[in-house]
């Protein structure tokens, strides 16, 4: 937002060559077709369409978002906000909720749905930008919000959710300042229990708080949210925020704790400081995207130790960003507006730390601008000459696409052959080289791969016909190449002109949910028919309570047609026909024995 100033997403997919057979199902068996929902995600790499509306946000998860590879998607805030007309709608508005009413400045609850839904059959996670700690402050010339309900900041009331004077914090009642805002922003109280920039601040630590807030988030999830991004984390105390995630549930689509991404600016110490918010979630590694201006103002050479020492966040916790909404406002970081912000947004996703998000806003010269909305306030839909479309750019679709494929490898065969030029592999997966410069460099570097023809995925890419980008070729494991001037060259095993530039089928984890309470002492097993299943052997399940377990089958090539069976203790066939999915899909099956 913009003030004056236990979770991570699943591994990257593994990629694999085999087509496994089908074995022959048993005599007992006929098909039956589960409740299935959608694939598996891509790798980890979100897109952040802040303030997209939601059909925008429907259509490019299922044309560019999912077949590009990433793996997330962060959404604006959904909840009703205030309605500010006079100031021309501007931006923040959605910060500051009346209600939790789906019905906002992006669309409607039954839009939102239809996303979230779409989003998922594309391999894509749904992460919501979420506001706890306040609700719509003092400070507005209006009382209203975008689905008409009306709220009372000088009485504290909010009758939509509804809340009342004694659920917020006030001068004498949990905040010691007289004026009831922050006077002193090293002192933990104040910043916790007292008003940021006039906003009302919610009695966090009463349990009755605590229940709206998570009914409002287990609302979101279940209607498709996987994750959020919480706004003015830094704002609620520790313990206040971990009560009210305990009463989340876990997501519909993967049955996970809803992944978590804290907004905590740096500074502060003690409970301040961000690694007291840790044991939370992840957070929003503001220092990584002041280090990425800062090198890439400088000598990019410097980031061969790129890591925790330079004091950003640790990778399991690592929001990684080169800029945010706030930040390209305030000019702390590179924008779109900097030449050297696309590199620096291919370093991040060729750099093995943390999860990285790609942001994409709309392009603005009033930092208080409203997104392209129409009359009343509602943003039209996104094009990319109002929004900057960032992660349609070749080389970002091409760096998230070498991400998946470099998987868990690590980084080798680092050189830096010119000032502010650098290249390194991931492993034998993938190799990339930057160049920060003002000119174009040539050098001969040592690339890792495997000798044959690559196409530069930042140009183009490759498909059977041939190569839409440069072509580079890798010989004695060493390449020749010219990088344009603040631009890339990226290569992977998996766009190459010799195989004809086709990837080879993921192979992901399909999961299968079973729904049975089976006594105590005894166990689920499942058996079917695509290896590493068979109808003779199969894989355990793991209990995840009286009447829940949980079956992981990995290694199927996605899109492959598998029966299967549960059975009790390896003996006990369920009764009726074979339950049926499709290898990356998530399944919940209520079996009969």
């Amino acid at each position: 937002m913009r003030r004056p100033r236990a979770h991570t997403l699943l591994p990257i997919a593994a990629l694999a060559l085999a087509t496994l057979a089908a074995a022959p199902t048993p005599a007992t068996a006929a098909v039956r077709t589960a409740t299935a929902v959608a694939t598996q995600p891509n790798g980890d790499a979100v897109a952040n369409l802040w303030e997209w509306n939601w059909r925008s946000v429907t259509s490019e998860c299922t044309d560019r978002l999912g077949p590009a590879g990433f793996g997330g998607v962060q959404v604006a805030p959904p909840a009703e906000s205030v309605s500010i007309p006079d100031k021309g709608h501007p931006w923040w508005e959605v910060y500051q909720p009346v209600s939790y009413k789906l019905e906002s400045r992006f669309g409607t609850r039954a839009e939102f749905a239809a996303m979230a839904t779409a989003c998922h059959n594309a391999g894509v996670r749904v992460i919501a930008d979420t506001v706890v700690n306040h609700m719509a402050g003092s400070n507005n010339t209006v009382t209203s919000g975008y689905a008409g309900s009306t709220f009372d900041p000088s009485g504290y009331a909010y009758p939509a959710v509804p809340y009342t004077r004694s659920d917020f914090h006030h001068p004498g009642d949990g905040c010691p300042t007289s004026s009831g805002g922050i006077n002193d922003w090293n002192d933990a109280t104040q910043v916790q229990n007292c008003e940021l920039v006039s906003l009302s601040d919610l009695y966090t630590q009463k349990d009755e708080v605590r229940a709206k807030i998570a009914t409002y988030l287990n609302d979101l999830v279940s209607l498709g949210v996987d994750g959020f991004r919480v706004d003015a984390a830094k704002h609620v105390p520790q313990a206040d925020f971990a009560a009210i995630l305990a009463k989340v549930g876990s997501t519909t689509w993967q049955h996970t704790r809803p992944y978590v991404a804290q907004e905590v600016m740096p500074g502060g110490s003690g409970v301040l400081a961000p690694s007291a918010f840790e044991e939370n979630g992840s957070l929003l590694d503001f220092v990584y995207a002041y280090k990425m201006k800062e090198q890439f103002n400088g000598d990019i050479a410097n980031l061969k130790t790129f890591g925790t020492s330079w004091g950003i966040e640790p990778s399991d916790k690592s929001y990684a960003m080169i800029t945010n909404h706030d930040l390209e406002r305030n000019g702390s970081t590179l924008t779109y507006k900097d030449a050297s912000y696309k590199p620096a947004t291919y370093f991040m996703l060729a750099w093995p730390h943390g999860v990285p998000q790609v942001y994409d806003g709309f392009t603005f010269s009033n930092n208080d601008a409203s997104p392209p909305a129409d009359s009343s306030g509602k943003v039209t839909d996104a094009n990319c000459s109002s929004w900057q479309c960032v992660h349609r750019d070749q080389g970002v679709v091409g760096l998230v696409g070498w991400r998946n494929t470099a998987g868990t490898a690590p980084v080798a065969n680092w050189s830096s052959p010119a000032s502010n030029v650098i290249a390194f592999s991931r492993g034998a997966k993938g190799w990339l080289a930057i160049n920060n410069s003002a000119s174009p460099s040539t050098a001969t570097y040592t690339t890792g791969l495997p000798d044959g023809g690559y196409c530069d995925v930042v140009t183009g890419t490759a498909t059977t016909s041939g190569c839409t980008g440069t072509k580079v070729t890798v010989s004695g494991g060493q390449a020749t190449v010219t990088v344009p001037a603040k631009s890339a060259v990226a290569l992977h095993v998996n766009a190459t002109t010799t195989g004809g530039g086709t990837t080879p089928p993921p192979t992901t984890t399909t999961t299968v949910y079973v729904h049975k309470d089976v006594g105590w002492g005894n166990r689920i097993t499942i058996r079917g028919s695509v290896a590493p299943l068979s109808w003779s052997t199969g894989k355990d399940c793991v209990n995840q309570s009286a009447a829940l377990w949980k079956c992981t089958i990995d290694g199927i090539p996605s899109g492959t047609s598998l029966e299967y069976k549960p059975l009790i203790n390896d003996t006990t066939w369920s009764t009726g026909a074979n339950f049926t999915t499709t290898a990356g899909q998530t399944t919940d099956i209520y079996p009969t024995f």
